[in-house]
């Protein structure tokens, strides 16, 4: 990027300092190129601000040189700025969990970066430049462009007129049903919008989406799902079994092919469209162990919640034994510690003693088998069915960056996501064969990233994309007198932990698996509705107006690439 003028004389005209930008033209013509294609989040004007700075005429040479060796990690830091790749405070936030991570994780993660594509548009681009600059005035070209994107639109840089930009007008097809689930047309754009659901009004300014987020919080602030103060004289004991999966989404199971397994068709009720709320395990594990309240902000996952909050908390006072089982230690993120600081998990860790070793997760701790796990579990609640307990399983083969033990190189992950179907398909089996009573709910943290997209490459999650967060959740009544016939019930509404809440809180006094008729409808209508908002330490994902948008590091709202 050295510019060819550097040592142009003294007495050089004016016009020849803002005609020669030279290899930083090339540098602005990748970023557009970049932009159009949706994998830049250009911010224009603080690119305007560094052209300027570049074209500046500065008669002296060694201030000219210094100028461009100074604009080089200006440069680079802009450019970092205005791809999607995570910004220095999510680095810093998770430095010490990457400083865990296997040498061999790493240089995987770094080979999904380089998009060969991407490689070869540039090169094709570089050669382009290089022939077209001897004839065309390139820098004219660039400035316009510039001038284009900042000046000649008032309301700032013209992102909707870029492939990524999306249509306003666009209406929310999450529709609710029932006395308590009203629906409410909006002000502007025609849009349906659910009663448990602030009305989204106005065009997606960043100034509207930030009240609607605000008021978002604040309605979800008041809303519970809460348990009986007690349970009746006639409760019936039966087992909680739930089932946290880390890395599984519907696009994870439709890019594996895996819709069809036989585990889906063991599923009574199944969410279609349940929003996981992160991208991450420890944030994920509490709000599923904080189900009984509205969906708070990530700050605020980590500050006290009242005691109606705490699922498992709350079952314990209803006389549920309380159980804790993992597939792993723990140890990495402080996942343990977090589930039992912020999601008030009080029970003791199920022995994992000569438990087989499955998988090496990416930081080189055991993944222990999930079916001896799962039978050390049905040993243990097994010796008396008299009492009821509430079992928190987290489970973590799917893991990106999990391999083989004695291999270093990550293990497919169809590979085992099939097993771990099989396994739960057969435990699920075993259990209906033994009659046992029990309500198992199968919930992901938050998908694998598999595929990726235009703003992560795969495997990354730091933005909670809709991909990421879109997850399938299934219940499984077990042991019923009058077990549900025919396929799933499907939940379509938009759904998040407070449905799971308030379906256990229906549930909790046994009294469906001895009915001799089960009201279906009764138990899964009107469950509380949820609109899709995601978030991370430094990135806010929300649908507005029936598109994805997204925020950075508290910056402005744009739409999410599609």
């Amino acid at each position: 990027m050295t510019n060819q003028t550097s040592s142009a004389p003294a007495s050089a005209s004016g016009w020849q300092y803002w005609r020669g930008l030279s290899g930083w033209n090339y540098y602005f013509l990748l970023k557009f190129g970049l932009l159009w294609t949706g994998y830049l989040n250009f911010h224009a004007l603080d690119n305007l601000v560094f052209m300027a700075f570049l074209l500046f005429p500065i008669p002296n040479r060694n201030l000219h040189r210094l100028r461009h060796w100074l604009a080089l990690p200006v440069g680079f830091a802009l450019f970092w700025q205005d791809t999607w790749l995570p910004g220095p405070q999510s680095l810093v936030s998770q430095g010490s969990q990457i400083a865990g991570f296997s040498s061999d994780y790493i240089l995987d993660l770094i080979t999904r970066f380089i998009n060969w594509q991407m490689v070869g548009a540039a090169f094709v681009l570089l050669v382009a430049w290089l022939f077209l600059s001897q004839w065309l005035r390139v820098t004219v070209f660039v400035v316009a462009i510039m001038l284009w994107l900042n000046v000649l639109t008032l309301t700032g840089p013209v992102i909707s007129l870029w492939p990524a930009g999306q249509n306003a007008a666009a209406t929310v097809t999450a529709t609710g049903g029932g006395a308590d689930n009203t629906v409410a047309r909006a002000s502007t754009g025609g849009a349906l919008v659910s009663g448990d659901i602030p009305a989204q009004d106005g065009p997606p300014t960043t100034a509207n989406l930030n009240a609607w987020l605000s008021s978002f919080y604040a309605s979800e602030a008041k809303r519970q799902a809460p348990l009986p103060a007690s349970l009746p004289a006639d409760a019936q004991p039966f087992e909680l079994l739930v089932i946290n999966i880390c890395s599984l989404a519907w696009s994870d199971v439709e890019a594996t092919g895996l819709m069809n397994h036989p585990l889906w068709s063991h599923f009574d009720i199944v969410f279609k469209n349940f929003n996981a709320g992160t991208s991450y395990s420890g944030p994920a594990a509490i709000r599923l162990l904080r189900a009984s309240c509205g969906q708070p902000s990530h700050k605020n996952l980590y500050q006290p919640a009242g005691e109606a909050c705490y699922l498992f908390d709350n079952l314990e006072k209803l006389g549920f034994t309380q159980h804790l089982m993992m597939d792993h230690n723990g140890l990495f993120g402080d996942f343990l510690k977090e589930v039992r600081d912020f999601g008030g998990m009080k029970a003791p860790l199920m022995n994992q003693a000569d438990l087989p070793v499955n998988l090496l997760s990416f930081d080189g701790s055991p993944v222990y088998n999930d079916t001896a796990v799962l039978n050390r579990w049905l040993e243990q609640e097994g010796r008396d069915n008299t009492k009821s307990s509430a079992t928190f399983f987290n489970m973590l083969p799917l893991h990106d960056g999990n391999h083989f033990p004695g291999n270093s190189k990550p293990a497919d992950y169809k590979l085992r996501a099939q097993k771990l179907f099989d396994e739960l398909d057969a435990f699920l089996t075993q259990i209906e064969k033994e009659n046992r009573r029990v309500m198992v709910v199968i919930v992901p943290e938050h998908g694998a990233a598999l595929q990726g997209d235009r703003m992560q490459v795969s495997g990354l999650r730091d933005i909670p994309s809709p991909a990421i967060t879109h997850v399938p959740v299934g219940v499984k009544f077990v042991g019923m007198k009058a077990p549900h016939q025919g396929s799933a019930i499907e939940i379509d509404q938009p759904s998040s932990f407070l449905a799971i809440s308030e379906l256990v809180a229906r549930s909790v006094d046994g009294k469906n698996f001895v009915a001799d008729r089960v009201d279906w409808d009764a138990l899964t209508k009107n469950l509380p509705q949820t609109a899709p908002v995601s978030e991370n330490a430094n990135a806010v994902v929300i649908q507005y107006q029936g598109k994805p948008y997204v925020r950075l590091s508290g910056g402005d709202w744009v739409p999410y690439p599609q």
